[in-house]
């Protein structure tokens, strides 16, 4: 029994000396905010644009404006998916380090993945009047965690290296040996590097080779990061904004050559020619923009820890939506659509449209009860610590 309870009391002293990571909240709450702007303009707005790049299609904006008000919203999948393997290389460390088994770790994200492919199926494609076997982005992270319970045990220079490599190369990847025919060998091809929404209902949106080499590279920031102390995250402040301003630089450089790295060619030297990248897949250039935005926002979230700022009302409400992703995105779907789903799924299209004013207040006022709820969720969650909450 004393061993038992020496073991015990160093489990809990562990627990108590490990921190959160809160520029990452930070920067994950930034990205939802942002994600919901984009949702409720796809769901209310007649000029919102959507599916840059699959199958090559680049959509015309109505105008610049509403050009931007989606190009903005081009942070959050990529953001999302780098610091979901970020936080998982971090948690599995603490794991490990608590002397849980390898086994449960496995156990556990492959539990967690097929509870993301249950979430997209059940909640997240209704929300969206897809069809249940819609692959979206929650079902890819699932799939990638379902992957990385067993590449995780891989040296984190080789995911490193496998990640960067998919990144930069993916767009050569021919899969045209899988037939396209028969249903499942287009569904294949759709998920695993191919979107495409053409054949009802095998649809998808985020195939699974590119983002898991952004979420390769997340798991390897992810290593990195976790033995490091608060100073030590402090000195990172500059390499991440000279990263951010690098990345940004280099974007233009591949959109000025007009080669390699845009699976949308520059069309011209309008703004939006500049900007129009490809999404589904994720291009080189897209990643290079929104990724080094990403750095950028770490950098910010620490200038912040520093300036003792997290803990203004403003950014607390940011940290509370940052620490529930999940939780978040599951509920802003279905409090933004605003309606019942249909029992045939299809493409959702609202009562009547609303104008940019009146969206811009929908969004706001469905980000304060999106805040209070996410809070309430986080106490429940403390609550019941055991239960299923925890995986979401």
């Amino acid at each position: 029994m004393g061993s038992v309870s020496i073991l015990e009391t160093t489990i809990e002293q562990v627990r108590k000396t490990e921190r959160r990571f809160e520029f990452i909240d930070f920067v994950r709450g930034i990205i939802m905010i942002i994600m919901a702007w984009d949702h409720v303009s796809g769901f209310w707005n007649e000029f919102h644009l959507s599916q840059e790049g699959i199958l090559g299609r680049a959509p015309e904006a109505a105008s610049t404006l509403w050009f931007l008000l989606r190009f903005v919203s081009h942070y959050c999948a990529p953001t999302f998916v780098f610091l979901a393997g970020t936080v998982l290389a971090i948690s599995t460390i603490r794991r490990l380090r608590k002397g849980e088994s390898e086994k449960n770790i496995t156990l556990h994200l492959m539990k967690r993945g097929l509870i993301l492919l249950f979430l997209e199926a059940a909640l997240v494609s209704p929300a969206f009047g897809t069809p249940w076997t819609y692959f979206g982005v929650i079902a890819c992270i699932g799939v990638c965690l379902i992957i990385f319970s067993v590449a995780r045990k891989l040296p984190t220079k080789l995911i490193l290296a496998v990640g960067v490599l998919i990144v930069l190369n993916h767009s050569f990847l021919d899969l045209s040996f899988i037939p396209s025919d028969p249903n499942w060998g287009w569904y294949l091809r759709a998920i695993l590097h191919e979107p495409n929404h053409t054949r009802w209902p095998y649809t998808a949106n985020y195939p699974i080779i590119p983002w898991i080499g952004v979420m390769s590279i997340g798991w390897a920031f992810g290593n990195f990061l976790e033995p490091k102390k608060k100073e030590d995250v402090r000195k990172l402040r500059n390499p991440l904004f000279i990263t951010g301003v690098a990345s940004k630089i280099t974007f233009f450089i591949v959109r000025y050559l007009n080669g390699y790295g845009n699976l949308l060619p520059r069309m011209g030297n309008t703004l939006v020619d500049w900007l129009y990248v490809s999404k589904y897949p994720p291009s080189v250039a897209f990643l290079l923009w929104s990724l080094g935005g990403m750095c950028l926002m770490l950098g910010t979230g620490i200038v912040l820890e520093e300036r003792g700022l997290l803990d203004t009302k403003l950014v607390s409400g940011v940290l509370t939506i940052g620490r529930n992703p999940l939780f978040f995105y599951l509920i802003h779907l279905w409090l933004y659509r605003a309606t019942w789903p249909a029992f045939v799924p299809e493409r959702y299209i609202p009562p009547f449209f609303l104008s940019l004013p009146k969206t811009l207040a929908f969004w706001t006022v469905g980000l304060v009860v999106l805040w209070y709820l996410c809070r309430e969720y986080e106490k429940l969650k403390k609550e019941y610590p055991k239960p299923i909450l925890q995986y979401i």
